[in-house]
C-alpha cells in the first residue's frame, strides 16, 4: 500500500490543494493571458481557487488549454475508431497502449478526444522524471498521472514494475479506471515505434492466472498518434547523432521541461488520434499457443501491426521518404512546391543544431524521422 501511495494520482483533495498553491505561482499571470487572452490576467489563478477536484480541474481548465494549444499551433485535430471504446459501455475499462511523439501533448490530446466524446477519462502513466519541476508535478498528478519510476536499479526497477503491474490492473479490471501509456519508455525519435516487449511482461506479472486471462481482462487498445510536423523534430535528430557520434547522450537537468514547452508552441499542422481494434480473445489465443518470451513477441507483433495502420501519412512523410530515398515514388502525393516549402523548413531546423554537428549526417537523421513512418506502413501492407 505504501508503494501505491507513491504512484497513484492524486485524489480530489489532494489536487485541490497542489491548485491553490499553483495559483501562487508568479509566472501564472502570463499563462492566463495564453489561455484567455480575453480576460483579465487574474482569470485562471481565480479558477484554480475554485476548483472542487480533478474533474473540474480538467474539464474547465485542462479542455480549455488543449484547445487553445491546438487551435494555435495546429492546422487542426481529426480522430477515429471511437466507435471501439464505446462497445466497452459504462462500466468496462479498458488499457490504451499508444505510440509516443511527444512527453505531454499525445496523452493530453487523448484525454481531449474522450472528452469530446463523452467517454470517461483514462488515468496516464508518466515517468517520474518529470515530476522534477514542482509546477509540472502538480498539473500531472492533478490531471490522473500515475508515476512510472525511473533512474532506479534493476532490482528495484523489478519490485517498481510489480506495484505498477497490479494497480494498472487493480483500475482496469475493477471497471474503477481505463489507463493510458505509451509503447516504450521515452519518446520515439527515429518515427519507428515498437513496444517494448518488456512493457507486456510487466502487463503479465500481476495477473496470478494464465497468458490468456491475463491479457483478456485489460481489454487492450491499440492507439496511433500523427503530426503533420513532429513535435522537438531537430531536438530529436540532434539527440540520435550525437549519441552515434559519441556512444551516449547525457540529458541536461532542464532538457525535458524545455521538450515539453516546444512541443506546446511548435506549429505541427495537422494532427490526427487513431483508436484501433482492441485485441481480441481470439488473438491472445493465438498468441498463447507460443512458449515463454516468443508469446509475447507474437502480441507486440499484433500491437505494433495496428498501432501503425493507425497512423495518417501526411505530405511530409511522403516527401521526406522520397528525399531520404532519392526515389521519386509518392510525387503525386506533393506538389513542387510542397517540396521546396519542406526542404526550407528542413534547413532551417537543422540551422537551429549546433555548429560542430556534421549538417549531412544531421540532415539525414532529420529525414529518417518523417519517412521512416511510410517505411514501417509499407512493411505491413
Amino acid at each position: 500500500m505504501e508503494d501505491i501511495e507513491n504512484i497513484r494520482p492524486y485524489s480530489d483533495e489532494e489536487a485541490v490543494a497542489a491548485l491553490r498553491k499553483l495559483a501562487r505561482h508568479p509566472a501564472l499571470p502570463a499563462i492566463s493571458k495564453f489561455i484567455f487572452p480575453e480576460f483579465p490576467a487574474a482569470t485562471l489563478k481565480d479558477m484554480l481557487n475554485q476548483i472542487k477536484g480533478v474533474d473540474d480541474f480538467q474539464y474547465t481548465i485542462v479542455a480549455k488549454a488543449v484547445a487553445v494549444v491546438v487551435g494555435r499551433s495546429s492546422s487542426g485535430f481529426t480522430y477515429d475508431g471511437v466507435e471501439h471504446l464505446r462497445k466497452f459501455g459504462a462500466n468496462k475499462k479498458f488499457l490504451a497502449v499508444s505510440n509516443h511523439r511527444d512527453i505531454v501533448l499525445d496523452p493530453a490530446l487523448t484525454q481531449w478526444m474522450l472528452m469530446l466524446n463523452n467517454v470517461p477519462l483514462t488515468e496516464i502513466c508518466v515517468g517520474n522524471n518529470l515530476l522534477a519541476n514542482g509546477v509540472v508535478e502538480a498539473l500531472l498528478r492533478s490531471n490522473r498521472m500515475i508515476t512510472v519510476i525511473r533512474g532506479i536499479s534493476a532490482r528495484e526497477m523489478y519490485l517498481s514494475s510489480q506495484v505498477l503491474s497490479g494497480f494498472i490492473r487493480s483500475e482496469v479490471s475493477s471497471g474503477k479506471s481505463s489507463v493510458w501509456i505509451a509503447q516504450r519508455e521515452g519518446r520515439t525519435k527515429n518515427g519507428l515505434d515498437v513496444t517494448e516487449q518488456g512493457l507486456l511482461k510487466m502487463f503479465d506479472m500481476s495477473g496470478g492466472k494464465d497468458f490468456f486471462e491475463n491479457f483478456s481482462e485489460l481489454n487492450i487498445v491499440p492507439m496511433s498518434i500523427s503530426y503533420e510536423y513532429e513535435p522537438c523534430d531537430i531536438r530529436k535528430a540532434r539527440e540520435i547523432l550525437i549519441k552515434q557520434t559519441t556512444g551516449e547522450y547525457h540529458k541536461k537537468e532542464t532538457e525535458d521541461m524545455h521538450s515539453i514547452l516546444t512541443g506546446i508552441r511548435q506549429w505541427k499542422g495537422g494532427i490526427h488520434l487513431s483508436v484501433g481494434k482492441p485485441i481480441s480473445s481470439n488473438e491472445i489465443t493465438r498468441c498463447a499457443w507460443y512458449e515463454k518470451n516468443d508469446r509475447y513477441q507474437a502480441l507486440r507483433r499484433i500491437l505494433d501491426e495496428r498501432i501503425i495502420k493507425g497512423y495518417k501519412l501526411w505530405k511530409t512523410n511522403y516527401m521526406a521518404y522520397d528525399l531520404m530515398t532519392g526515389e521519386s515514388r509518392f510525387t503525386d502525393m506533393y506538389t513542387s512546391a510542397d517540396l521546396a516549402a519542406f526542404r526550407d523548413y528542413t534547413e532551417h531546423k537543422l540551422s537551429k543544431a549546433e555548429k560542430r554537428l556534421d549538417r549531412n549526417a544531421l540532415r539525414e537523421i532529420f529525414l529518417h524521422i518523417y519517412g521512416n513512418p511510410v517505411v514501417a506502413a509499407d512493411g505491413i501492407k
